[in-house]
This record gives C-alpha cells, structure tokens and sequence, in this order.
C-alpha cells in the first residue's frame, strides 16, 4: 500500500512548515517541500488532504491492562489492595478468552480515535488479546499476567504456558511482540522471577513488571527480606540474597533480574541507591500518573531520574481503564507534567519533554524505528486536525498537544502504512462498542451472582 499525505504541517514551534510525506509499505519514504514534486511522479494508492492538520508520530501506551475498559467505573474510589483483593481480581478470575478479545478489541478502538499506534500489555487471555490486536491494525507488546502466588505447582504451570505462548506467537503479525509479564514481586515467586530472567536473556524477550507502585509493597519487601538469606533461585546467579532490609529494586538486583530488557512500571517509592541500580541496569521505566493519583500511590521522582540520566528511559503508560478511567495519552501527558510541576517547580517535565515520553522514549524502550515522522521510519503518523479550538492559536504545536489537546483532537490514523482511521471514524467501531458493553454487562452479572 503507499499513502501520500499532501500539505500537512510538520514541525513542532511556531507555524512550522507545510510537507508532502509518501508512505510505501510500512515505512515513511520520503519527507519533502509541499508541492515539490519529490516523490519521482509515483502515484499513490491513497491521497491524504493534509491542510488544515498537523502530522505527528504515533503514540506508545508504555503500560496498561487493555481488557480492562470492561470495568470501566466498576471499582472506583478505593485503596489498591482493597481495589485489587475484593473487586478487581475476583471479577477477573470469570473472564473467558472471548471476553478478553471484546475488552481488548474497545481499547483498541479507544486508543486508535485518541492517536495511539502502540500498546504494552499485561493480561489474562494472551490469545484473546493477540487475535484482538491483530484483527485493529495496532502494534502491541503482549504479555501473559504470571502470577505464581508462591506456589510451585502453579509456578510450573505458569512457565510451561509462557513457554506454549512465545512458540505461538510467532504465528501472529510482526506487530505483535511477545513478552513475558511477571505481576510483581509479591505475586511471583523468587525461582519464577529468576525463571523469567533466564528465559527473557535466552529469547532476548522483553519484560514487563509492577515495581515500588506502593508504599506497602516496598514495606513488605524490606520485612520479607530483611532476614534468613535469600537464594538466588534454581542456579541463580544472583548468589546468595544476603542480609539486611532490601527494598524490591535492591531485591531484584540481588536476582541479576534487572536488565536493559526489563519495562518497570510505576518506580514510585525509590531510594538514591535504588535510583542508582537502575541506571547501572538500564532498567526502561514507566510512569501512569493518572492511576497514580487516583489510587493514592504516590509520584514518580522525575527530577531524580533525570538527573542520573534516566530521562531517555521513561515512557508513559494510562495503567488499565479501572485506574484511570481512560486511555488518551493526551491527557496523560499533561497529568504527568502537572503533577510534576504541582510538588516541584514551573520548569518541571516539560511539554518537549512530556511529548517525548510518549513518542520517541517509548520507541527506543520497545526497539521500534519509531517515534517520530521522518525518512526511513515505520510509517505509524497521526493526523491533528488543528481547526479543533483546542488547538487554537498555534504559538507552540507541542504545547498545544501537552497542554490543551485531547484524544478528539485526532483525524486520521496510520499504523504500519495502513489508515486505521479517517475523519474520526473507524471501521466497525459501533459493533465493538456494543459488543463490549454487552459483554461487560455479563461479566459483572456473573461475578455478582
């Protein structure tokens, strides 16, 4: 397929400057001077009208529970363990595959109208959510949730099906990255996390993982390891865990589990030498201010981060539609720069810097050639229609985008070199919105029966 979009605005200052850009496959072609004539008198398939909009990189969802959208304002309101522990995960254990591939299907619908091509993903069903992303046209990192509650008959269980699910990903479309999802280190046992890091250094997998979201998981940590010695698992390289309170970054050092493969999300609750092991691990860091904020979770010590040069490790993620309630990346840039500037200063996170998490950061945290709207790139471009009033004046596009933009903002969508949406219409979209509901309707009858 090639796609020319004819006289759109590229460029972030000021008015910037109108651009033809040729789309051929999956891949940007070329980027020229509207009207120059550059693309060698090739005619495209499709001829995007690009006056009028802005042309920016498609953006990465670094974090969330896609499925979730079916409990949407279901448990709002809570404390995280209560949240989890008396809603969420008994709702969760009557979820069926299919009811996963229509949660999945609505939040990829929802992302497509708001201008996300990318999400990475932890949940139940990975075939449910796999078929859902192939059929929307997404890219998507899709992990497995591995629980393995300490068990050792479950934790075998749990790898033999990582095992079964990373063989059959290969039958799906190269959009689809297989990654491992160990929940967290009070749900996953030692020898599993140290079964994850082998398999993931192995298959050169990615690995993605709740880390220091709470104040009470790193309490719990420090009491759990603050005694006795922990092993490294079976052949752990990690030795000996050693003696004293660990705090779970510490903890996972310990393991030999922390790499430049592992995708942290939340890193919250962080001490200096916590902060400092993540550097030297290269460890990529995921920040989900909204759900954050609405489970009282706590903040991200950006500042600390950047200072010892993590900045280029951090994306941004909405976490699942229970905690947030939603997944526009707009919003959740300026959340994060917000929130940021609410506890430190004016200067704090950026819009340059917030547009950044969500574009080309996340692109390089998931080893995509991605993340911005140039030459030699995959071609995932979303279209700005900048007669939006939010959008209005243009001093600053990116300011605009952080500030003042929102999903709506978005017209047109391409992901791989393919429209997945035009004019603000989806294919199909009104089907998977009824669907949806209807399965999410079931799915809270039979966990209320």
């Amino acid at each position: 397929m090639s796609i020319l979009i004819k006289n759109v605005l590229l460029g972030g200052r000021g008015a910037g400057r109108e651009r033809d850009i040729f789309i051929e496959g999956n891949l940007i072609e070329e980027v020229s001077e509207a009207g120059a004539g550059g693309f060698k008198e090739r005619e495209a398939e499709f001829v995007l009208d690009g006056r009028g909009k802005a042309a920016i990189p498609g953006l990465f969802n670094a974090h969330t529970h896609a499925a979730m959208t079916l409990f949407r304002g279901y448990a709002d309101d809570l404390p995280l363990q209560e949240w989890l522990e008396t809603k969420i995960w008994p709702a969760e254990a009557r979820l069926t595959e299919e009811d996963v591939y229509w949660g999945t299907r609505l939040a990829c619908l929802e992302m497509i109208k708001s201008g996300t091509t990318f999400f990475n993903d932890m949940y139940w069903h990975w075939r449910g959510s796999a078929r859902a992303v192939a059929e929307s046209g997404m890219r998507a990192a899709l992990s497995a949730v591995f629980i393995d509650g300490f068990d050792e008959t479950r934790a075998r269980e749990q790898q033999k099906r990582n095992e079964a699910l990373y063989r059959e990903s290969k039958k799906f479309p190269e959009r689809i990255i297989f990654a491992l999802g160990p929940h967290a280190i009070y749900t996953v046992s030692e020898e599993s996390l140290c079964w994850v890091r082998d398999f993931s250094e192995k298959h050169d997998l990615l690995v993605h993982i709740h880390l220091s979201e709470t104040a009470g998981e790193v309490e719990e940590c420090v009491k759990r390891c603050g005694g006795g010695e922990g092993g490294g698992g079976k052949g752990g390289r990690g030795g000996k865990g050693g003696r004293g309170g660990k705090r779970p970054v510490e903890f996972l050092d310990g393991l030999g589990f922390l790499s430049p493969r592992t995708v942290a999300c939340h890193c919250v609750h962080l001490s200096r030498r916590e902060v400092e092991l993540l550097k030297k691990n290269e460890v990529k860091i995921v920040h989900s201010p909204a759900s954050n904020m609405k489970l009282s979770a706590g903040r991200l010590p950006y500042e600390e981060l950047k200072r010892a040069g993590l900045y280029e490790n951090i994306a941004l993620g909405t976490d699942g539609c229970a905690s947030n309630n939603n997944l526009d990346l707009f919003e959740e840039m300026k959340i994060a720069s917000l929130f940021q500037k609410a506890f430190g200063s004016p200067t704090s996170l950026p819009a340059e810097e917030a547009f950044g998490l969500a574009t080309r950061n996340a692109a390089r945290m998931f080893r995509l050639n991605a993340g911005a709207v140039e030459e030699g790139r995959l071609a995932d471009v979303a279209l700005l229609d900048l007669k939006k009033a939010e959008l209005v004046p243009s001093h600053n596009l990116i300011s605009n985008i952080v500030y003042a933009a929102n999903g709506s903002c978005v017209d047109t969508l391409i992901c791989d070199g393919r429209i997945l949406m035009k004019g603000g219409k989806v294919e199909g979209e009104e089907e998977v919105k009824e669907k949806a509901g209807e399965v999410a309707r079931e799915l809270v009858r039979r966990r209320e029966e």
